[in-house]
Parts: C-alpha cells; structure tokens; sequence
C-alpha cells in the first residue's frame, strides 16, 4: 500500500523530470492542459520539448491516456522523434503521427464496413498514370513535365478541388508545359478515371476519403471520438484545407486542441499549404490560451538578430492581400554571442563554389564536423557547382532533398545483401563491420573516397554512411560487452528504413533551402543569392515574393553560430556580371557596394 507521502513524493518526482527543465514559457505550454491552446513557436525556441512534455505531464497527471492522445506533424521523421521523446519521458503508448498515417490506419480499419470488399491499393507514384493519362490525349510529356503534372493535382486535392471545380480557382496559376488550364483540367479527370477504373488510391485520395467517411458515417465518427481526445498539432503553418477538414472531423464538437507554429516559416504555399489556421485559431475558438515562445536556443545572438532585421524589414506593397503576413516574433538568442554573419561577392558561380568549398576547408581545419556544415541554395539546379568545387577539394558531401537515403540504389541493393548474409552460416561471426566493408566493395565502397565525379562520390559517401553505423553499433554492443551479429545489424537497417532514419554521414550538406525546414547546423552558407534566385524570378506577386522573404528567415535560422552569405555577378565565367544580390540583403549587410564586398571575397 502506496502512503500519501509516497505518493506526494513520486508526484513531485514526476513533476521534477517533466517540468524542471522549461523555461516559464514552455511550462505555461506544458500545464496548460486542457484546450484549446495555440502555440507561436519561432524557430530554435523548443516547440517539440513544449509539446512533448505537455502531452507527458498529462498523462503524468492523470488527465491524458496514452492511448486517447493523437500527435500530428508532417514527417515520419518528425513523428519518430516525437514518439523516442515521449518514450524518454514515460509515455510510451502515445500515437505520435503524420496525418496522411493516422488517415491510412483509419481507413484500412474502417473501410470493410464503410465500403465493403477489399481496400484499394495505394499508388506511391503518380508518374506511371500521369503518363499514360497524357499519351492517351497525346499529350508530349517529360520528366519535368509528370512532375509539374503531379504538383497540380495534388494542390488540387489538397485545396478540395475536383476536376469538375479545378478551372475557375486554377485561373492565373502556371500550368505545367505551357498548357492552358481547360487542357490541365482533362488531364486531371483522365488521371481520375484511370485511378477508379483499376480500383487504386493516392496518397491524397485517403485523407479526402477518410474525411468522407467521417463525415458521413456516425457510427464511424463516434468510434474515432471515443478513440482520441486530445490532439496535437505540430507546424501548424503547413497544414492544408483538407488536412484542416479532417481534424475537424478526429474533433467534432470537442476543442481538446494544442496547435503549434510560426507563420513567418510558412514556405510551402504551392502545396496548398496555409497559415491562416493558425493566424485565425484565437478568433475561431474564443477564450484560446494563446502562448509566444521567443527564447531562441539553437542560434547566436548575432545569428538572431539577422533573422529579426530581415523580417522587420518587410513592407507591405500595392497590391498586397491583407492579413497575409502575421506581426513576426522577435527571437531573444539564449546563446553566448558568436562570430558575425560575414558575407562575399564572386564573379561567377563557378568562383562562388569554389570559395564556398575554401571557406568550408577553413572550418573543418578550425575543428567544426563536416556534418555540422551546410550548404542552402533556392533550387536543387544550383547544387551541381557546389557538388564539383567540394569533391575537388576531397571534402565528402550528401545531398539533400533529392532522393530519400533508404530510397537509394546503392542502399536498397546493399540492404539486400546484407540481409542474404545474415542467413548464412558463418554470419554470426564476430567482425561485422568488416563483413559489411567486405560486402560493399562490390558496390562501390573503398577505404578511399574516390576522386571521381560528383555522382560517384554522392554514392560513396551513402555506403560510407552504412559502414560508419555497423562501426558505432559494434562499439556500443562493445561497451554492454556484449557482440554486434549481422541479424542485429540488418534488424536496426530495416527499423531504420522503416522510420526513414537515415545514419549520419559525415560529409557537408548540400540542400534545398525547403528541405532544410527542421534542421540545423553549425555552420550554414546560404549561396546564390542574387535577384532571380532569392526572390526566385517567378515570384511575381506581393505574396509570392514575401514567401521567398520567409524562405530566407528559414536558411538563415537553420545556423547555429557560423552564417555566410555569398552570390556571383555571372553565371559563367568570363561572363557579363549582369547579376545584383538580393534585395532581402539590404536589411541584413551593409549599403550594397563592390568593392567592399570583393574586398572580402576569397
């Protein structure tokens, strides 16, 4: 029998170990227990710890079941996080998800009885249907094409737009291969009609259906709500109209909500995504708890107040939507002060890559990780220089956003060998990180990172990172004295594949400034930064261009203390410098001006 002094005591423990650790901010967030509750997180401030720890003093307390909390993000990453830090802290049975999983087990379970027969099958990829959709129009289509084909439809589907409805809210937008929308139009019904006719789904296809059956089945709804009572949203400036919709439906009448987010990260518009939820979540549910976090611990003070100059140096220009752009938090850095942002102007983006790749040799030297180093650019074409200028410097990189690391040939093909050698006899020898040196070889991997071209040494640097993890687990089971097998080692690859938790690799990042959304480094150099490229060119409305402002706002905080700007006059060498920096730098670094600049060129 547990005595009320027991108790008391293990309660004050509790609270220690959930509580102790938050600033007076993320405590409000984390004792604020019943909704609903909206949370202005800006970047580096400890969103995820608020929210986590939320959820587990909740259950600490006895308010919350583990089994009746729903967590929402948009990443499996993301979720995997969250699931190993609520595990951490003592909730293990919270389901921590992306929306388009929750949907899917939903859906899967209740589609027997709200459907009958057997569940479509889910299309992973749009580009075989697309295709075949455009040569039956005959249609001329490419790679880029499928691609921009894909994007439409899913912004469509995201926005709630049916073939039928896609016309008139499409007028203005750019439509894929300069075709008119009317001719867009028909191929999103013909993509539709392929779909129903080999009875398959998309990914986008399962929250619209899943709301479908929410909404129109009581019984339905009435098992989900009885399932989840507390729900958390995580980036809440990302969700979509239809993501909106369906958490709608998960709530019904009730408001047990915690959103979370920033508007000033909003960047990803052209998937239909909005801030308008969470700008309007006070005046939607009256009497909100409304918390700001604005204590920044991920960058330097010198590294804040970049990020704060450039935001509050926004005007409103004619033409501009009103309430499209929320007041911007100010961050107060928690850091001790850093080096100042330095900044270099080059002649052509050839001469740009190259002092990026100096630059990034002076800082390994200095002792900062490669891994700990990035380089963030506006479009996935500009990563090729930097790809040649680091390889010929021999400084090991990976690209991001491009292909997902378990996605990879190279990956996928030595996962199967791997696996095949598990079952052998004679693999539960003790070297398993030779064995798996052993087994890449065939697959491009050596003890020397190849001189070659970029592509071949992308592929070295992948197989580089499965080597690096089967060295790390066999110390770690070393540690325990305990023996690393082969199984174990292909059991944690597939776990990992699984979660797509992709091993660290010791090699520069080379980045989409979107694909850096949730990630940090110590050193970040955001390149390219010339009019055209930042704003992008085709950011042609007073929207449009304060999405590439924010887009800035979330290279700049990706730093945590290293932060270099660079751009070219060129882009060839020997070529007209035509080219200006952007405009967005003006709040940021001095009067622009070349000789200043060049005088801190390298």
């Amino acid at each position: 029998m547990v005595s009320v002094t027991e108790q008391r005591l293990e309660e004050q423990s509790a609270e220690e170990r959930i509580l102790g650790g938050l600033d007076p901010e993320q405590r409000a967030v984390a004792t604020t227990l019943h909704g609903p509750v909206c949370v202005r997180a800006g970047a580096g401030t400890g969103k995820t710890r608020a929210i986590t720890h939320r959820i587990a003093w909740g259950i600490a307390s006895g308010v919350y079941t583990p089994q009746k909390t729903l967590a929402l993000t948009f990443t499996a990453r993301a979720a995997n996080e969250m699931r190993q830090r609520l595990r951490v802290l003592g909730a293990p049975g919270v389901q921590a998800r992306t929306f388009h999983s929750a949907a899917l087990r939903q859906l899967q379970y209740f589609w027997p009885q709200a459907v009958g027969g057997p569940p479509p099958e889910i299309v992973n990829h749009k580009a075989r249907l697309i295709t075949e959709a455009a040569q039956a129009m005959r249609l001329t289509t490419d790679r880029a094409t499928v691609r921009d084909v894909a994007a439409q439809i899913e912004w469509a589907k995201v926005t709630m737009l049916t073939p039928d409805t896609y016309v008139q809210a499409a007028e203005g937008r750019d439509m894929p291969a300069g075709w008119d929308v009317r001719t867009m139009q028909r191929l999103y019904q013909s993509y539709e009609d392929l779909k129903a006719d080999r009875h398959l789904i998309d990914f986008e296809d399962v929250l619209l259906i899943t709301v479908g059956i929410l909404e129109e089945d009581e019984r339905i709804a009435a098992a989900v709500h009885s399932q989840y009572r507390q729900f958390v949203v995580d980036e809440y400036q990302d969700v979509s109209p239809l993501q909106q919709r369906l958490l709608d439906a998960w709530l019904g009448s009730r408001d047990d909500l915690c959103v979370v987010g920033d508007a000033s990260q909003t960047i990803y518009s052209f998937t239909g995504a909005t801030s308008r939820h969470l700008l309007e979540f006070p005046a939607r549910y009256q009497g909100a708890t409304v918390v700001e976090l604005v204590r920044d611990y991920r960058s330097s003070p010198q590294v804040v107040n970049t990020a704060n100059r450039l935001l509050a140096a926004r005007r409103p220009t004619l033409g501009s939507a009103p309430d499209t752009w929320a007041t911007p938090l100010r961050l107060v850095s928690q850091r001790p002060a850093g080096p100042e942002p330095t900044w270099n102007e080059y002649p052509d983006d050839e001469a740009e890559a190259a002092g990026v790749a100096v630059r990034i040799r002076d800082l390994i030297d200095d002792g900062v990780a490669p891994h700990e180093i990035a380089v963030l650019f506006r479009t996935n074409g500009q990563s090729q220089a930097f790809e040649a200028a680091l390889a010929d410097a021999d400084i090991g990189f990976q690209l991001r956003g491009s292909e997902r690391f378990f996605n990879r040939p190279e990956i996928r093909q030595a996962i199967v060998q791997i696996r095949s050698a598990a079952r052998t006899e004679g693999a539960d020898r003790a070297d398993v990180p030779q064995q798996v040196r052993d087994m890449l070889r065939s697959l491009g991997y050596s003890d020397r990172a190849p001189r070659s071209d970029s592509a071949t040494r992308a592929r070295w640097e992948s197989l580089r990172a499965l080597v690096s993890l089967s060295d790390t687990m066999a110390a770690r089971a070393a540690e325990k004295d305990e023996t690393l097998s082969l199984a174990g080692f292909a059991q944690e690859l597939e776990r990992r594949a699984t979660t797509q938790e992709a091993p660290v690799m010791d090699g520069v990042t080379l980045a989409s400034m979107h694909s850096a959304k949730g990630l940090e480094w110590d050193a970040v150099f955001l390149a390219g930064l010339s009019e055209g490229l930042m704003p992008i060119s085709f950011a042609d409305t007073p929207e449009a261009v304060d999405e590439e402002r924010r887009l800035l706002y979330v290279g700049i905080t990706r730093a945590r203390e290293h932060l270099v700007f660079s751009w070219s006059l060129s882009r060839t060498p020997g070529g007209r410098p035509n080219r200006s920096r952007s405009r967005f730098l003006d709040a940021v670094l001095p009067p622009a001006s070349g000789t200043p600049a060049r005088r801190r060129s390298r």
